[in-house]
């Protein structure tokens, strides 16, 4: 008789952010599909449970960040008994890691010294290896390499039903060639300005395609898509706040075109291979740029990093941030539609 090995119990601790989670499950899908019989836990934060719902054969148990100890407690409560073979510890940050210790694992795999920062190297018994690379995504495809798994260039299986991808479709105001411009970020810092986005908005209908606004139901958020479209005479189908995340996924998977500051929606274009155009000044795109977009970022980052450090770029760590509060609204429409004329040329749009 043979003996069968029991399936292998891997828990994933990324709470957030939805770019984040979007990142991270590039590196999660590879580990299945390297051991298709582990049992996959993941603890996450409610939106992103919303996105991970899409993906297939995943376990996901929801932590509410903002629950404090109540919440803490009963996430305890919830994964009493419950013991793995590996946790995957994917966010360096203190709540995070507090939210580790509820977890029982064997091996606990976290962050190299230099990423693991608010002591998360105090929470594991694994490091991962330094990756050859700033970005967040390749960070995380070290997670796998510890496993021993060869990592493979990032990809995603998304599960949009077919109901999903209908009503996102009719969510479109016209056919033809379409762009979708999220112009909000959770943070509003990071926020290109309102003449920016009404100016591209502008250039693209006059090229013939049709622009839509995407976003969250948060007040910013909103009260900026209708601040842009009235600057377009009511031109713009906005659709911020109207879609499930499930829908704006699938809207996103049907676009030609993602136009988006640093945020999650940039993200989940990348997941579903739809070119973006991403607008940087605070963050390094070579860190936190849509995956597979990054050559077409329009960014300021470097030179503004350079002026207040006076140091170049190359000799600063990849985490550092311009702190100019007005560091987006260095970005020109010029470059921007330069950059959109590149797409254009290059996805052949």
């Amino acid at each position: 008789m043979t003996s069968t090995q029991p399936a292998l119990k891997i828990c994933i601790l990324r709470l957030s952010a939805i770019g984040d989670v979007c990142n991270a499950l590039a590196a999660v899908q590879q580990l299945q599909n390297a051991k298709p019989q582990a049992e996959i836990t993941w603890i996450c934060g409610k939106a992103e449970a919303q996105l991970l719902a899409l993906a297939p054969q995943l376990k996901i148990i929801v932590y509410d960040k903002r629950s404090g100890l109540k919440g803490l407690l009963a996430l305890k409560r919830q994964l009493a008994g419950q013991h793995f073979d590996v946790l995957w510890h994917m966010q360096a940050a203190l709540r995070a890691s507090v939210v580790s210790c509820c977890i029982k694992a064997k091996r606990r795999i976290g962050f190299d010294r230099e990423r693991a920062k608010d002591g998360q190297w105090l929470f594991s018994n694994e490091k991962i290896a330094k990756a050859n690379s700033a970005h967040v995504l390749d960070g995380f495809l070290q997670f796998v390499a510890q496993m021993g798994i060869k990592t493979q260039a990032p990809s995603w299986k998304i599960n949009l039903s077919q109901g999903e991808q209908a009503a996102a479709s009719q969510y479109f105001a016209a056919p033809g060639k379409q762009v979708l411009i999220c112009p909000a970020a959770s943070k509003a810092y990071k926020n290109w300005t309102l003449e920016g986005y009404a100016g591209i908005a502008q250039y693209a209908l006059s090229q013939g395609y049709q622009v839509s606004l995407i976003g969250s139901p948060a007040a910013q958020e909103m009260a900026l898509s209708e601040q842009l479209n009235a600057a377009c005479d009511g031109k713009l189908n906005n659709l911020c706040g109207k879609t499930s995340l499930a829908q704006l996924w699938a809207l996103i998977s049907q676009a030609d075109l993602v136009i988006s500051p640093d945020t999650g929606p940039a993200h989940m274009a990348v997941a579903v291979n739809t070119p973006v155009l991403g607008l940087y000044a605070h963050h390094n795109p070579q860190r936190t740029g849509p995956y597979h977009y990054r050559d077409y970022v329009v960014s300021v980052w470097q030179s503004l990093i350079e002026q207040e450090q006076g140091k170049p770029a190359e000799q600063l760590s990849w985490r550092s941030r311009v702190k100019d509060p007005q560091a987006m609204q260095k970005i020109t429409l010029d470059a921007v539609i330069a950059m959109f004329e590149t797409i254009k040329k290059e996805q052949q749009l």
